[in-house]
């Protein structure tokens, strides 16, 4: 290769789309391992893998969401709730348990996209109030109480085994596995294509023959079906359901999203760069962990995260008009 060559060859990987968010991460791990060197040891980073698992799944779902200009602050409290139904119906038989929590939140999935595509209702604030709703209906049926989950299906996902050494949890390959299926679907299908369609321009996909209220209920359902897997792997995780849990699942996983380099004004990102932007999140707050930041602190840097990817998304919209 000529020394002409390199230079563009470098700003041909610049042009990526996760250039950026890997090299954020990349720069992310450096830091805190100049820092704290535990930051690098096998356990760390398993620790981190495992810490990121159900934000990183329900990710996914607001991947999908956001692609289609829409968006799910419901997410998190459906998860939760997930994880309640599970938690409590249990004690009658694991199976109908994983049944009853993915019809439950294939429901709230299915009004919230009712909503946003029949009544044609905002999905900022159809979301909103169903995170309201659902929060209040966890603690009403929770009865403000944590539940502990006994050994069997519903923790399996927390089944760890080596993989070259290093500890990696079934879990995370039910992560991998939700990440493998929606790439697929958004790039090798007609409805992943839709899906961009309607994100980037609903009027030119309707015109084009696209039924955008359909495509639109349809991400809608299926983040409901990805926050029930993501309620079975925190079970995985922690065997206890807590109607407390997972307060900044919301932001989390709009952060991975947009830091992913997913437009929040729909039609362009990739669920690729969502797995990154959700990995950059669990290195931020491991590593300011490890150095001793206060949490307060980290939501500061976590909310920071967001508004910067957003400015650079609008900066670059600006740029390609």
């Amino acid at each position: 290769m000529s020394a002409g060559a390199l230079p563009s060859a470098f700003r041909g990987l610049a042009r990526e789309p996760l250039a950026g968010p890997l090299a954020a991460l990349i720069v992310a791990c450096v830091v805190f391992f100049i820092l704290t060197p535990q930051f690098a040891t096998g356990y760390n980073i398993s620790l981190i893998l495992q810490q990121t698992m159900v934000i990183g799944i329900l990710a996914v779902a607001q991947s999908l969401i956001i692609l289609t200009a829409g968006i799910d602050l419901s997410i998190g409290a459906t998860c939760v709730l997930g994880t309640v139904v599970l938690a409590k119906v249990a004690g009658t038989d694991p199976i109908l348990a994983m049944v009853v929590a993915l019809g439950v939140c294939m429901l709230i999935g299915a009004i919230n996209g009712a909503l946003v595509t029949v009544l044609k209702l905002p999905p900022f604030i159809v979301t909103l109030g169903m995170f309201t709703i659902v929060a209040a209906a966890t603690q009403l049926y929770a009865g403000s109480q944590t539940y502990r989950v006994a050994d069997g299906p519903l923790t399996a996902l927390g089944t760890g085994f080596k993989l070259f050494g290093f500890p990696l949890t079934l879990g995370l390959l039910v992560l991998l596995i939700v990440y493998a299926v929606a790439w697929y679907v958004l790039n090798r299908t007609a409805t992943g294509r839709h899906v961009y369609a309607v994100g980037g321009n609903p009027v030119s996909a309707s015109l084009a023959g696209i039924k955008t209220s359909k495509t639109v209920f349809g991400v809608y359902l299926a983040s409901g079906v990805i926050a029930a897997i993501a309620a079975w792997a925190a079970l995985g995780r922690i065997p206890t359901a807590d109607p407390n849990a997972f307060q900044t699942a919301n932001l989390d996983t709009i952060t991975a999203v947009v830091i992913g380099g997913t437009s929040l004004f729909g039609g362009r990102g990739s669920v690729l760069g969502t797995l990154v932007g959700a990995l950059i999140v669990g290195v931020l707050r491991n590593g300011l962990t490890l150095v001793g930041i206060d949490n307060l602190y980290q939501n500061v840097a976590t909310g920071v995260l967001v508004i910067a990817a957003v400015a650079l998304d609008q900066i670059s919209r600006r740029r390609l008009q």
